[in-house]
């Protein structure tokens, strides 16, 4: 198997596509003994050469006729995902973002455990949210610590989300979620992941401005 640092991060962003493809088919991949490039990256929305290109990259290869063995490619993409161990994770922040990620049953299911969440307004710690009392900011280092969680997810308001990322390192995070505005400065061997949902839409209105209009009349409707 190639080493997980030498897999390309554009291919690996697209491991998840390939991941989500095969689970989102359900039984219908499941009773398959293989699946094609071309299924593959039908439903992924990626070119089939793309597929192989990107699948080869930690060695999994199709047989003629056959194609990738479901399950062996199942497993292998979690393998190279880093999903083929659990991970905990620690959430700062209890409002509207982070009630919704505590409600998301997927963690779960994919292997990501949220083990504890952390607010500083004073009238939200103490309550409970999803199943985890809310705690005080300054249980942080404490509860990382004993929990053996090494990834943070930060849904504060983007004034607040440096401070606390930097509170999450401190306290031995490796890896951060980052769903505030703003972009993180942090050490260089702390992974980081930003989800701007603003920026997304801004894209969507973009694409969806260059597309073609279609008015009623050219489709043939009165």
């Amino acid at each position: 198997m190639t080493s997980r640092n030498s897999i390309p991060k554009p291919a690996a962003r697209r491991f998840s596509l390939y991941l989500r493809a095969l689970q989102n088919r359900g039984d219908e991949a499941a009773t398959k003994q293989g699946i094609s490039s071309k299924e593959l990256g039908a439903t992924a929305g990626v070119a089939g050469s793309q597929v192989r290109k990107d699948l080869a990259s930690f060695g999994a290869g199709g047989q003629p006729g056959v194609g990738y063995r479901v399950r062996e490619l199942h497993d292998g993409l979690r393998k190279a995902l880093g999903l083929d161990q659990p991970w905990r994770a620690v959430l700062v922040g209890a409002g509207n973002i982070g009630r919704a990620l505590l409600a998301y049953p997927r963690f779960h299911e994919e292997g990501f455990e949220l083990v504890a969440v952390f607010d500083q307004a004073a009238a939200v710690v103490g309550r409970r949210v999803a199943g985890h009392v809310v705690q005080p900011m300054q249980s942080i280092q404490e509860t990382v610590r004993r929990s053996g969680a090494r990834l943070g997810i930060v849904a504060v308001p983007p004034d607040e989300a440096q401070a606390v990322a930097d509170r999450l390192v401190k306290a031995g995070i490796h890896g951060v979620l980052n769903f505030a505005p703003r972009a993180l400065r942090l050490p260089s061997h702390i992974a980081v992941v930003g989800v701007d949902f603003t920026e997304a839409l801004e894209r969507l209105a973009f694409e969806t401005s260059m597309k073609p209009k279609i008015t009623s009349r050219a489709k043939g409707t009165s």
